[in-house]
């Protein structure tokens, strides 16, 4: 193995994320990832005898009580979970680093790390806030200059019938969704490069049926493509993050439902609503870990402590996928 211990670490930061892009994190992920690793490395640098540019600073130079010192600066007006995700940052770069052979252990073991309870779940509450929310939209309710009810149906459903991350419903296509009837299916790209399929009940797969059939008479049959997003603005250009976000607020202030929507959990708390409603009409914990794209059955058994059949019959059980069932037509007569 080649001497490496005399890598600047801003090089090698540089290294690290360059290798994570292959698995294709969001920006916001990558951009935490950089802060995490720069706040702390900018730390050490500043604590070195003599202090040093972070420009300056060499990995063999980061000891394990130099970095429970950097650690315990950066702790000191953030948050747990900003120290704990931090933290976990720094273990998978020494990870990498540890593959890469420029160190030969990871010192991270070393370094406290603050505990921290399982996040709980935040769905909307109230037994039929979620049916008031979709059939609200459906109206196409409240002052809109350009309505696009079929819009706003398909991304609520997504959200409450698949439970998708803001991030993943960003990332569909129109290709996305494939399977014949009474079989299809969406391919999410889910958090942290982990794929999954998830099952779409007939009434998710009407309103999508609905929503694009509308995208072809608004805007032509050439932004419909397979490689289309499918999730689009009032002018056909691909949804961002803020213009969802907007979108998903607005459906709520127009339902009038806004003081049942927990803070701090806007869009997410259609994705807890789904988990939430599963586990209440059976789905065991696993497969609630599988239709949400959790990494470990730890996070999915806050929804859950029980078993229970399979991922289909998890999606058909859950309430909101059959109040779709002829939501737009009704709205429509």
């Amino acid at each position: 193995m080649h001497d490496k211990s005399g890598v600047l670490v801003i090089e090698l930061i540089e290294g690290f994320l360059t290798a994570r892009a292959t698995r294709k994190p969001s920006p916001h992920t990558q951009a935490a990832y950089r802060r995490d690793l720069i706040g702390v490395a900018t730390l050490a640098a500043e604590l070195t005898t003599p202090p040093l540019p972070l420009a300056d600073l060499r990995i063999d130079a980061l000891s394990p009580g130099l970095l429970r010192t950097a650690f315990a600066g950066f702790a000191a007006d953030r948050a747990a979970a900003s120290v704990g995700r931090a933290w976990s940052t720094w273990n998978s770069f020494f990870t990498f680093l540890v593959a890469e052979q420029v160190v030969p252990g990871n010192p991270m073991p070393a370094v406290g790390r603050p505990r921290m309870p399982l996040p709980q779940p935040k769905p909307l509450r109230g037994e039929d806030t979620p049916e008031q929310l979709l059939a609200s939209a459906a109206r196409g309710e409240g002052r809109q200059r350009d309505p696009w009810p079929e819009r706003d149906v398909a991304v609520l459903a997504l959200a409450l019938c698949a439970g998708l991350r803001l991030s993943e419903l960003l990332a569909l296509r129109v290709g996305s969704l494939s399977g014949r009837p009474g079989e299809r299916r969406v391919e999410v790209a889910g958090k942290g490069g982990r794929p999954r399929v998830l099952p779409v009940e007939p009434g998710l797969d009407e309103v999508l049926s609905a929503y694009l059939d509308s995208r072809v008479r608004r805007f032509g049959t050439r932004t419909v493509r397979p490689d289309s997003p499918l999730l689009v603005d009032r002018q056909g250009e691909p949804l961002r993050r803020g213009g969802l976000q907007y979108l998903v607020e607005s459906c709520y202030r127009r339902a009038g439902i806004g003081d049942r929507v927990p803070r701090g959990a806007r869009l997410h708390a259609l994705r807890h609503t789904f988990a939430t409603r599963l586990a209440e009409d059976g789905a065991g914990a696993a497969e609630i870990m599988r239709l949400l794209g959790h990494a470990s059955l730890a996070s999915s058994q806050t929804y859950i402590e029980v078993t229970a059949g399979a991922q289909r019959e998890a999606v058909r059980a859950n309430r909101t996928n059959r109040a779709l069932v002829g939501l737009l037509r009704a709205a429509v007569g």
